[in-house]
């Protein structure tokens, strides 16, 4: 009895449509296997479909998902139609339906108010668990993940996938905005300190930068006046100051990442390559590709088999076997080098439409959106570097954020389903 008392509490906290979109966040360590949470969303919502529990979203509900979906499909389409690997391309293209079924389950799975609160707090337990395991890490060097990378904290991600930075900046706002409702201004202040320094720790440079950019909308959220917005944030940037300081002085693996980020300084194109990682090269030889295919790119995905055309002579990138770095390392030189102009500009077509809707939303849903809202401006910001949108695993993440976004901004407010 006490056994089916506990299955029915759990239910009630976290209903059992919420699982399979929650499980794609789960698995996000295990590298593809969180395609495992897009599968159990496709047979979660046809098994509804059939036995009558979720009802087909109306028109107006779907119309912006669709719409996002078809701007990045379409321009990796157009771009598979002289690629330099159309197996690759168009695999790419044919990959980009299973995003299809996600939006449509999300749209149906998520579809009031206090089902996207229960799906944002989901998150934020997720991402509390992560955080956790980072902790430990940084505490003792033992982590459900193993050991640490050399200079980098790994968390459960692991040592041989370092993608722990980039997740947990770009998922804080749920575990932020979770705290904050439930605790106030003092728990998202605790929370913040939470997320930094596994994040600070994790090495990931556009991670600091994309974690500040959420500290800055919060931050402004919370004031909203120029002068006290002012004050807070050069408190903020000493409580920063200070925790760099204390984890240069406690890390050398941090002291080791930050010495290479202030290289930069030094001026020269080998000291500012050297602290981007070699970045620079690679950034040269896609405005490269871009200069020679300006219309539609070298086909979505073929940067990596495109490269050695249009490296220069010495580039570290350039493989024995001919292929080069695998994506442009930042979003929009990725899309103009692989999908070129008429790519770009269905991206900026659909950045318009998810903008405009977010402006035309009410009240509930620009709450419920801010989430996935916030995620998606710290994962895509153009002044940053990026992981391959168009990559299998970063392109999941991506469109499971858009999915609940456009599902957050299709919910109903309670006056709204009762007019209904």
């Amino acid at each position: 009895m006490s056994i089916l008392l506990l299955r029915e509490r759990i239910a009630t906290v976290l209903p059992s449509a919420l699982l399979p979109l929650l499980a794609a966040a789960l698995l996000l360590p295990f590298g593809r296997a969180a395609e495992f949470g897009v599968l159990l969303c496709f047979i979660a919502g046809s098994l509804g479909f059939l036995r009558g529990t979720l009802a087909w979203p109306v028109c107006a509900d779907v119309r912006l998902f669709v719409l996002l979906w078809l701007c990045y499909t379409a321009a990796a389409a157009l771009s598979a139609f002289d690629a330099v690997n159309p197996s690759k391309s168009w695999g790419t293209v044919l990959a980009a339906l299973r995003f299809l079924p996600l939006g449509i389950y999300a749209l149906c799975a998520v579809s009031a108010p206090r089902s996207q609160q229960r799906l944002r707090d989901g998150v934020g337990a997720i991402v509390a668990i992560w955080l956790l395991d980072a902790w430990v890490q940084a505490l003792t060097g033992w982590s459900l993940g193993g050991a640490p990378e050399a200079e980098r904290l790994s968390g459960l991600f692991g040592a041989d996938n370092l993608k722990l930075g980039p997740v947990l900046a770009t998922l804080s706002p749920f575990l932020l905005l979770a705290v904050r409702e439930r605790w106030g201004r003092r728990g998202l202040a605790l929370a913040f300190a939470f997320v930094f320094l596994p994040v600070l720790l994790a090495g990931s440079r556009a991670s600091w930068f994309a974690l500040a950019l959420v500290a800055l909308v919060l931050l402004w959220r919370e004031i909203r006046k120029p002068l006290r917005f002012a004050a807070a944030l050069g408190v903020l940037g000493l409580v920063i100051a200070a925790a760099v300081a204390a984890a240069w002085s406690s890390s050398d693996a941090f002291q080791a990442r930050m010495q290479r980020t202030l290289q930069a300084l030094e001026g020269t194109p080998g000291e500012l390559d050297f602290a981007l990682a070699g970045r620079a090269q690679i950034w040269q030889t896609a405005t490269a590709m871009i200069a020679a295919h300006p219309l539609n790119g070298v086909g979505v995905r073929g940067f990596r088999y495109a490269y050695a055309d249009y490296a220069l002579p010495g580039d570290t990138f350039v493989q024995r076997d001919g292929t080069g770095a695998a994506h442009a390392h930042q979003w929009v030189l990725e899309v103009l080098s692989e999908t070129g102009m008429l790519g770009l500009a269905l991206w900026l077509a659909g950045i318009a439409a998810a903008i405009r809707a977010w402006r035309r939303a009410n009240v509930v849903q620009r709450n419920a959106a801010l989430a996935p809202g916030l995620a998606l401006v710290a994962m895509a910001f153009p002044l940053n570097t990026h992981l391959a949108f168009y990559s299998a695993w970063w392109g999941l993440l991506f469109w499971w954020l858009i999915a609940l976004y456009c599902a957050a901004l299709a919910i109903k407010s309670p006056a709204e389903m009762s007019d209904a």
